[in-house]
C-alpha cells in the first residue's frame, strides 16, 4: 500500500513536466513557423 501511496503522489510532478514539455515544443514550433512566414504570433 505504501508503494502505492508514493507512485501516486510522485508520478503527478511526471504528468505535470510531461505535459509543460508538450506546450513548450508547441509554442516554439508555432513560433518558428510564423517566423518563417514573417507575421505575429498573436
Amino acid at each position: 500500500m505504501t508503494f502505492l501511496m508514493g507512485f501516486y503522489v510522485l508520478i503527478w510532478p511526471a504528468l505535470t513536466l510531461g505535459v509543460l514539455v508538450l506546450i513548450c515544443r508547441a509554442v516554439l514550433r508555432d513560433r518558428r513557423q510564423a517566423k518563417r512566414e514573417r507575421r505575429d504570433m498573436v
